[in-house]
């Protein structure tokens, strides 16, 4: 009465192991983590993904944002075949897609950046048959100015290396060519002594000469 018949216990065996050996796929996503950006300025909130399925039109995109000061959840963008901007809210006229599907991207731009914006946005990605997936999420600063960071420094110190170089190879190029000009004046003025020294040769062994004849 209680039992069950081996045709019944065997395909709830078999589906059983099935689902060990077949994990659940699911979506992965990938953000930058942690932005910064200058209150007024645009910036680009990326987010890739990688699936097992192929991309097609099933897939759908959802951003949202939760305030760094709390408060509810806040729709920013959703992508179904076609990008959907919201109508209303702080957001409008203020998101566009910047996306690229086939590429497993799909980051947006979010225009003139307030300081409220601060806060935490996440993007979910559902590619059928993969919706499952942790949300990723991308946390936002805004602020006044941008610190100095390491590369600023690098860039800085790689092009004042580089401005020293180009002084250093003008200073020899123009100390080459003063000591060329200059050796040149002075074989210039030897020359002149030295012809002046011929001359002076020739004139006086020439009176010698009228000397000589005078004298025979």
């Amino acid at each position: 009465m209680y039992g069950k018949s081996p045709a019944r216990v065997l395909p709830l065996l078999l589906g059983f192991q099935l689902t060990a050996l077949c994990p659940t796929i699911a979506v992965e996503i990938y953000t930058s983590g942690a932005l910064e950006a200058v209150n007024g300025t645009d910036i680009r909130l990326k987010c890739t993904f990688s699936s097992f399925a192929p991309v097609g039109d099933a897939l759908t995109v959802t951003w949202n944002f939760r305030p760094r000061d709390g408060g509810r959840e806040q729709f920013v963008f959703y992508y179904h075949v076609d990008p959907f901007r919201p109508m209303s809210g702080r957001f409008k006229d203020r998101v566009v897609w910047d996306g690229n599907p086939e590429r497993y991207d799909v980051s947006i731009i979010l225009w003139k950046l307030q300081f409220d914006d601060n806060g935490t946005y996440t993007c979910q990605v559902k590619n059928p048959p993969d919706v499952d997936g942790l949300v990723g999420s991308i946390r936002l600063s805004v602020v006044h100015t941008v610190p100095f960071s390491e590369i600023f420094f690098l860039a800085v110190a790689i092009g004042s290396a580089c401005a020293v170089m180009i002084i250093i190879v003008i200073v020899v190029v123009l100390f080459q060519h003063f000591r060329k000009k200059r050796w040149a004046k002075r074989a210039e003025k030897d020359e002149g002594i030295k012809s002046k020294e011929e001359e002076k040769l020739k004139q006086e062994t020439h009176k010698v000469s009228v000397y000589l004849e005078d004298t025979d």
